[in-house]
């Protein structure tokens, strides 16, 4: 009889070091030793770190291409940014210049992409000609799967100039020119979020999507035509089938162009009939809306789709005409609905609507939580859904807890296996498991000691990179995601402002320490994201330096925040903050990944944390502010900000403070323009929750107060978050938009034969 595990074998068995399964040590060290002297050329005299990974990372990749080959098989046979002064400064990060262990090039299928040009119509049928050619070069990273033998491929697309481009201008002695326009040709691929403020930014912007969309699309078409693995020749030249064997996910409407290229390629390329055409790409298109905010849903100029893409603004007018003839005939004389629905907006520049077409062109239209879907059928796209009810669905997002939960909190996921097994890491819901367990003694202990190492780890890392010195037993107050009004910065910047001069006002009282930090990116051409950085250093920069103030409260902005970094801060972090406007998040996802990891939340019924409260129960989170009915009543009675600035002294002194330059005394009106954006033009209505996030934030300190009860309900909360799990996000996805049925088949490893 076998021998029982003892605990620390079983935290063993889901730690980190056991998810890779590498077998024989000794074949290891012989494969990494191998790679440092025969791949990189190097010995362990003169090696580097980087040599050492490179060096482990072929190794692992080793013993992932034979499951990745086989995966393959059976599918064919089944920018950072940091801060100078307190503002953010973009600078280029050069993540390959050194290559990169984990991709594979694959030359071979290189492909061309084309752009300008002009239309012709013939007899044979349309030939878009004189098109300026970029190249396509895919590379290939294997994803793995957990502990199933799957790998599958994430495909990247690099830009080539062609190697003929304007050759002949080396030949008679244009080297620069030849240059230049070799550049413009890789640029498409050489920036990965350019400033669209600009004419040339936004056209760059547009060449990206179709550069990726595209070279995809080619890539779909060459493996559909190929019936089995690794063959070029094609096989099918029928493409009546073409929806049951692919599915393309428009993920917002930065792949939008995805619906006219299809159209493209079927009707000119494979001289499919328009109206086949039409029925394959619509049973093949889905589309993911993301946004609610109007200025974030694409609009292009048609005078750029008509120098760029001439093709494809012909085919979008054929789509949109025929939409229209369609609706006309259903509302007939409402003149009105046909202008809200077209496709192609009128006005002195006439612009293309990214999102009406996505719609128009998907067979399926869903949101990504509860809330924000029902905001997409009752507001956004209500024309729509009134026309095609059946086509809107909703999909609230989700996390994977092996990233979010195993690999960035293995004492956590080490504590929770100890008491429920290890089944929630592939089926989340398994975390139910704990809430007859709330009570116990022994597992409030060790959540609360894994919160407490974590935050004593993220703390030295604090003050080895802000050279601030951190409270571990302070409650570590987080609000990290990208930069933006509607995600309420400034809001979390007038409660520090407000704990700030309590502090000050009667330093003696017993306060709640806390660390606030605040994180995330700014677009580089949105000016109030940076001047919300700039404000959150600077009110850093005063309550940091001032003894009165202690370690009673900080304030830091971390820096270049990214994937890396959340997942340090994320298990350390008390108190998450999710605070937009109601109305005005789609889901959230950060949302998920603090309250999997032992964090109460505080926050608006927005995006998400609806769905987050009903499974927690709203008691065992910090709810606070208008809901979206509360809005929308207040949009039309009319929000105005000096009410609130009147009304309550505590904001007034604050927003005095930021206005007089009390926290930038070297640029006293750093924060004019801001102060008076949110008090005469804020569309977020900053000062309506002020009052009542406040008063939240109170009942959060009270809390904190009392560890035992707080830990008890960060246990429900982890108990409750099992619904946040992508593996059920994706498995709708499969059975509800692409019709296909997930399989937990496993895939028999390299070494073992197929069946």
């Amino acid at each position: 009889m076998a021998k029982p595990l003892t605990d620390s074998e079983k935290r063993k068995q889901i730690s980190v070091r056991g998810i890779a399964g590498l077998g024989d040590v000794a074949e290891v060290r012989k494969s990494f030793n191998r790679h440092l002297h025969f791949t990189l050329v190097k010995d362990r005299n003169v090696a580097t770190p980087r040599d050492y990974f490179f060096a482990l990372a072929h190794t692992v990749r080793d013993h992932l291409v034979g499951r990745w080959i086989r995966t393959q098989q059976h599918y064919y046979e089944r920018d950072p940014k940091k801060i100078v002064d307190g503002w953010q400064v973009e600078e280029a990060d050069d993540w390959l210049r050194y290559g990169n262990p984990w991709e594979k090039a694959r030359p071979e299928y290189m492909l061309p992409v084309h752009f300008y040009g002009r239309v012709e119509h013939c007899l044979e049928g349309v030939k878009w000609l004189d098109t300026q050619v970029v190249l396509a070069m895919p590379y290939d990273t294997p994803v793995p799967g957990y502990r199933n033998n799957t790998v599958n491929t994430m495909r990247l697309w690099s830009a080539k100039a062609p190697n003929d481009f304007k050759l002949h201008d080396f030949n008679v002695g244009g080297y620069i020119e030849a240059v230049l326009d070799r550049n413009l040709a890789e640029n498409i691929s050489r920036v990965l979020y350019p400033n669209d403020n600009f004419f040339e930014g936004k056209e760059l912007r547009l060449k990206q999507e179709y550069f990726v969309v595209a070279a995809t699309l080619q890539d779909i078409i060459r493996r559909f035509k190929s019936s089995k693995f690794g063959c070029r020749d094609p096989v099918r030249t029928c493409f009546e089938t073409f929806p049951d064997k692919v599915a393309i996910q428009l993920n917002d409407t930065h792949p939008a162009l995805a619906i006219p290229e299809l159209m493209r390629i079927l009707v000119d390329v494979e001289k499919v009939d328009w109206d086949k055409a039409w029925e394959i790409t619509k049973k093949t298109c889905a589309y993911t809306n993301h946004t609610v905010l109007p200025e974030a849903l694409e609009r292009w100029p048609v005078s750029m789709f008509e120098k760029l893409l001439p093709r494809h603004l012909e085919i979008i007018y054929a789509i949109n005409q025929r939409h229209l003839d369609h609706v006309a005939a259903l509302f007939p004389g409402d003149v009105d609905r046909l202008r809200r629905m077209s496709v192609i907006e009128e006005g002195d520049c006439k612009r293309i609507n990214m999102a009406h077409l996505c719609v128009i062109g998907s067979h399926a239209v869903n949101g990504v939580a509860r809330i924000h879907s029902e905001i997409v059928k009752q507001s956004v796209f209500k024309d729509f859904y009134e026309l095609e009810p059946e086509k809107f669905q909703n999909k609230t997002n989700g996390i994977t807890p092996r990233r979010w939960l195993l690999l960035c909190n293995p004492g956590l996921a080490g504590t929770i296996a100890e008491k429920i097994g290890e089944g929630f890491l592939t089926d989340l819901s398994q975390l139910k498991k704990l809430l007859p367990l709330v009570d116990d003694e022994a597992l409030i202990r060790d959540v609360a000691k894994v919160k407490q190492e974590n935050k004593l780890k993220f703390s030295a890392l604090l003050e080895k990179e802000y050279k601030v010195k951190i409270n571990p037993s302070s409650m570590f107050d987080v609000h990290v995601k990208r930069i933006h009004e509607y995600k309420r910065q400034l809001l979390n910047c007038l409660h520090i402002v407000t704990l700030y001069n309590r502090i000050k006002k009667d330093p003696a009282r017993a306060f709640v320490p806390r660390t606030v930090m605040i994180g995330g990116k700014a677009a580089p051409g949105y000016h109030m994201a940076k001047m919300i950085i700039k404000l959150v250093t600077s009110i850093g920069s005063v309550v940091n330096h001032d003894p009165v103030v202690g370690d009673k409260l900080k304030v830091i902005f971390l820096e270049n925040y990214r994937v890396s970094l959340a997942e340090k801060v994320i298990p350390a972090a008390d108190l998450s903050q999710q605070i937009s406007t109601a109305g005005t998040e789609a889901s959230g996802t950060g949302n998920m990944k603090f309250m999997l990891n032992g964090a109460l939340t505080i926050g608006t019924m927005d995006g998400a944390n609806v769905e987050m409260a009903e499974e927690a129960g709203a008691e065992n989170l910090f709810i606070f502010g208008m809901r979206v009915e509360d809005v929308e009543a207040l949009d039309r009675k009319g929000y105005n900000a000096r009410e609130y600035y009147d009304r309550l002294p505590e904001l007034k002194q604050a927003v005095d403070q930021i206005s007089s330059g009390f926290f930038s005394p070297k640029e006293p009106d750093c924060f004019r323009d801001m102060v008076n954006m949110l008090l005469n033009h804020d569309r977020f209505k900053v000062f309506a929750d002020y009052e009542a996030y406040v008063a939240c934030q109170a009942q959060v300190d009270q809390l904190y107060r009392n560890p035992r009860e707080w830990t008890k309900k960060v246990i429900r909360n982890i108990a409750c978050s099992g619904k946040f799990s992508s593996d059920r996000t994706i498995t709708e996805y499969a059975r509800d938009i692409w019709g296909v049925e997930p399989s937990d088949l496993q895939i028999p490893p390299p070494n073992l034969p197929r069946d």
